[in-house]
């Protein structure tokens, strides 16, 4: 598969097959994407993946943590900025409207949906899950590294046919991650990953975000 590909069929995958990855597979996977780049080479990101009981534990956290309370628990580090502005806001909620018409969920179906959002916390069924940690002093460039990590990540993923969601909703219980770890002092979970072989037979992995126009998005300058 060469890399054009990789990144044009990549998407959010939100249906997984339950069948495990091996730990050698996983090692392997995480050690190629070690050449990601890293300004300086700091490379500032850390990974704990988890499977099997490991991940029924953190499972069974966020249902404790979510049930105790649905907002989940403060953070000075929202997934969002407050009153995200135009034309991003209209971005968010317009790939969130197509997710449920592709599962036919109507917008005054408030339960299923809130139904469907809690398979954010259950990984959507995957096998394996990342978490990716971050020292809490690194400063917005490092953060873009890590980012540039994460896609490296996503695009290893695709070569191997397996698919990935990239879960910022795990930043709603950052302090009872942080404690269920035993992160260091300084260190906080950024988000999740969930990772595994695709459902290809479920409707939610047709779904394909729209991406705004090169027109709207980038200058060229000097042609």
């Amino acid at each position: 598969m060469d890399v054009s590909t990789a990144v044009d069929q990549r998407i959010s995958t939100r249906a997984f097959l339950p069948d495990a990855l091996s730990e050698a597979e996983v090692r392997d996977w995480l050690n190629k994407a070690q050449r990601a780049p890293s300004g300086g080479n700091v490379q500032p990101w850390r990974t704990i993946a988890v499977t099997g009981k490991a991940l029924e534990d953190v499972i069974a956290l966020g249902g404790q943590v979510l049930g105790a309370d649905p907002r989940g628990q403060k953070t000075d580090r929202p997934i969002y900025p407050k009153d995200l502005w135009e034309p991003y806001e209209a971005r968010r909620r317009r790939v969130g409207e197509m997710m449920y018409e592709t599962l036919g969920i109507p917008r005054e179906d408030r339960p299923a949906r809130l139904a469907w959002f809690a398979n954010n916390f259950r990984f959507f069924g995957a096998p394996l899950a990342l978490f990716i940690v971050i020292d809490e002093r690194m400063g917005h460039g490092q953060w873009g590294h890590t980012g540039m990590y994460l896609q490296t990540l996503a695009l290893l993923a695709e070569e191997r046919g397996w698919g990935t969601c990239m879960q910022e909703c795990w930043g709603m219980m950052r302090p009872a991650l942080k404690e269920h770890f035993k992160l260091a002092p300084t260190e906080m979970i950024w988000c999740g990953m969930a990772v595994g072989k695709p459902d290809k037979s479920h409707p939610v992995n047709t779904l394909r975000a729209e991406r705004a126009s090169l027109e709207e998005m980038a200058e060229l300058h000097g042609f």
